[in-house]
């Protein structure tokens, strides 16, 4: 498999080199965490001029490296390596392998000469407490898997064939190094079943994975839908399946910590503050999430919702549902009020963009369907519709955008 160039976090490392910060590069496992630091920044430095002896790298997830995972002898090793003032580059590969890491880094922060860099899959540890643990010094870098702009030149298909394998295996590096359907279809199932689940099992010694393997196929079956813990904790019990919404929210809590799912949030865009509740959760990868179904429930139009929604949060967006409250009177003048939904309400800085995903806008009326929201939003931001038709760009007397899936995939002409 041909060398794949990751351009867009290799520059936020770039970008982040000696600022006197912990890099903490976070992301689902297999998503090429590791490939990033220790291949590609690891030869970025080396051809601007540093020496390979001053990278010092470490997998923990390696057992020739298992004695290093203790605090002390962590510590120890790396401080034995830095044998002058100048600077040193450290790479810790699944450093939450390490007990007290923070004390560790903590402690290695104190070194002006040293500029640390560590990757992790669990979020509990590498992401919500990123600041308290290092003091404010830490600087998260969030890898996904591979974007469609990615994946599509490395696959050396045609476009839409490289569409098809991709919204249906995903986007983790290693399934371009699969040449068939059988073993793409292995390697999804046994990462969903054999390496995501156990490592969160393990984790947190849970006592019954049934209950986690249900509620990821409910999870699974419902991309894209609105729900909350007690929703899923009622559809558990229909089936016969005992459990608490409280239980519900702790196992959807693991799975967010593992950065297996992520949640959307409700917002009110005319009232302009969130809803408490029900959410939408999306797969990091589309294709552990069809793996987990066993590739059965193949619904293009919630599928590609779950595409567009990982497009904008590697863009560097945050992603919102859009709620838009709409009032209006009957002949009697009888006040009725109405939600409307918006599918992403995707905010970076200054800018704001209001989205709708569809399938398709050929069947009668659906057009108008996706536009009726959008309408109802007074305000200058610019609002698309993404869609897999086979169009060019065009806009409605609204002033509303429709684009192709791959025009919004590939190009950034849309911002």
């Amino acid at each position: 498999m041909d060398e794949i160039k990751r351009n867009k976090y290799l520059q936020r490392l770039i970008d982040r080199k000696e600022n006197g910060a912990i890099k903490v590069i976070t992301g689902i496992r297999r998503c090429g965490k590791s490939y990033l630091l220790f291949k590609l920044y690891k030869s970025y430095l080396i051809s601007s001029g540093i020496p390979e002896n001053r990278i010092i790298a470490i997998p923990l997830d390696d057992d020739d490296y298992v004695d290093l995972r203790t605090p002390s002898s962590l510590s120890s090793y790396i401080r034995n390596k830095i044998t002058d003032n100048d600077m040193w580059y450290i790479f810790l590969d699944e450093v939450q392998m390490c007990p007290n890491f923070e004390g560790v880094l903590n402690g290695l922060l104190r070194k002006e000469n040293l500029d640390i860099y560590v990757t992790g899959s669990n979020s509990r540890f590498l992401s919500s407490d990123i600041i308290t643990e290092f003091r404010g010094r830490g600087d998260e870098v969030r890898v996904y898997p591979l974007t469609f702009k990615e994946y599509y030149p490395n696959s050396r298909m045609n476009i839409n064939t490289a569409w098809k394998e991709y919204y249906t295996y995903g986007g983790l590096p290693q399934i371009l190094a699969r040449k068939n359907d059988e073993l793409k279809i292995s390697y999804l199932t046994n990462l969903a079943k054999e390496v995501y689940l156990k490592d969160i099992s393990n984790r947190y010694s849970l006592k019954n994975d049934a209950v986690m393997e249900t509620l990821l196929n409910i999870v699974s079956s419902n991309i894209g839908s609105l729900t909350n813990p007690k929703k899923l904790a009622n559809t558990f019990i229909s089936h016969g399946i005992k459990t608490t919404d409280k239980t519900i929210s702790t196992y959807i809590c693991y799975l967010l910590d593992a950065f297996l799912l992520e949640k959307s949030e409700r917002y009110d865009v005319k009232g302009k503050h969130y809803i408490a509740s029900p959410f939408k959760y999306y797969f990091a990868d589309i294709g552990i999430r069809n793996a987990l179904l066993g590739f059965r429930q193949m619904e293009e139009t919630h599928i590609i919702e779950n595409i567009v929604y990982n497009e904008l949060k590697v863009r560097g967006f945050n992603v919102d549902i859009g709620t838009v409250v709409v009032n209006s009177k009957k002949e009697n003048q009888t006040s009725l009020r109405s939600n409307l939904e918006v599918d992403f309400v995707a905010n970076k800085g200054s800018s704001r963009y209001y989205i709708q995903s569809c399938l398709t806008l050929r069947d009668e009326g659906k057009l108008e369907q996706e536009k009726k929201s959008l309408i109802k939003i007074n305000d200058a931001f610019k609002k698309l519709i993404v869609t897999s038709d086979d169009i060019k760009p065009w806009t409605t007397e609204e002033g509303i955008h429709v684009i192709n899936i791959f025009d919004f995939l590939l190009n950034d002409k849309w911002e």
